[in-house]
């Protein structure tokens, strides 16, 4: 009798007609278990064997699997023999620089938050809108009004497109000349709104709590196609700006357009002290932002 290959049995279980998963895929459903909740920290994994048979791969693809969320910290004892050990201390493994990348609106608010607890404080950011950091802000806002966070000084640069330039994006797909203004309008009004929100939030904290506050703008001569956030000398956070085609409503019209949603952009982490590369990249970064910052940038008013 021959065995059809649907039903061909590998090391003694019968293949599933489902796609073979890969050893990347049992890693992102196991990530997404230990950042859920569903696995805490300190609780021992199932075995290899139950691993393989609960997502119908080899043992090796599941060995695989574990060695790539032990280089992300978020396992220990990974090894052949006892099943490995989800890691005791989370919170360093999922938001510290060492981390998996993650969207920015989940890695960025605890980056700063993080900074926040040094006497001095610095961050310096280029970008879109500043949307992402004006909501990422809240957390240390929130703790800094709680009190379980006091710097003494905080310092932030900022710099943002100008007003007075032909933005790459958003863009109407169509290339439309009116399409184009309205979409511009539209960027500039968030621009300087969340801008404004930003830079008052920040200063009110000299009122509230007696801490000296600086808040500075500046306007960029392009549309920056990566946003970059640098944190008190030490932490250098980059996302690139990934387009897409959307749809926007602006008054009674609907507008198809390419824009990068940057709350989402991917945020890669970099720690002077890491290794060597990431060290060099976060000094680069500092050099980078303060040659725009000191030649072909401009006074920025958020004004309309």
């Amino acid at each position: 009798m021959v065995v059809e290959p649907k039903h061909a049995s590998v090391n003694g279980r019968k293949s599933s007609q489902r796609p073979q998963k890969s050893h990347r895929d049992v890693a992102d459903e196991l990530r997404a278990r230990i950042t859920s909740g569903a696995l805490q920290p300190g609780q021992r994994m199932p075995t290899q064997a139950k691993l393989a048979d609960e997502f119908g791969v080899e043992r090796g693809a599941v060995r695989q699997a574990l060695r790539i969320l032990q280089s992300e910290h978020l396992l220990t004892n990974v090894s052949k023999g006892a099943p490995a050990t989800v890691a005791p201390d989370l919170g360093r493994a999922l938001t510290g620089p060492g981390a998996a990348p993650q969207p920015t609106m989940v890695a960025l608010a605890p980056r700063i938050a993080a900074a926040f607890a040094a006497p001095h404080v610095e961050i310096d950011a280029l970008c879109l809108t500043s949307v992402s950091l004006t909501l990422a802000m809240g957390e240390p806002l929130r703790q800094i009004h709680a009190g379980q966070l006091k710097p003494a000084k905080v310092d932030v640069r900022v710099m943002l497109p100008s007003r007075d330039i032909s933005l790459a994006f958003p863009t109407p797909v169509d290339g439309s000349a009116d399409d184009d203004v309205q979409l511009r309008r539209r960027w500039l009004v968030q621009r300087n709104a969340q801008g404004q929100v930003l830079r008052h939030n920040l200063l009110a904290l000299r009122a509230t709590h007696g801490i000296d506050v600086q808040v500075t703008f500046r306007a960029l001569p392009f549309t920056p196609p990566v946003k970059l956030y640098l944190l008190n000398g030490t932490e250098a956070l980059f996302a690139y700006y990934t387009l897409a085609r959307s749809e926007v409503e602006i008054g009674q019209q609907h507008l198809e357009m390419y824009d990068a949603p940057g709350i989402q952009s991917t945020l890669f982490a970099f720690e002077q002290g890491a290794a060597l590369r990431d060290t060099t990249f976060v000094e680069q970064s500092h050099v980078w932002f303060n040659a725009l910052w000191e030649t072909i940038s401009s006074e920025l008013l958020l004004t309309s």
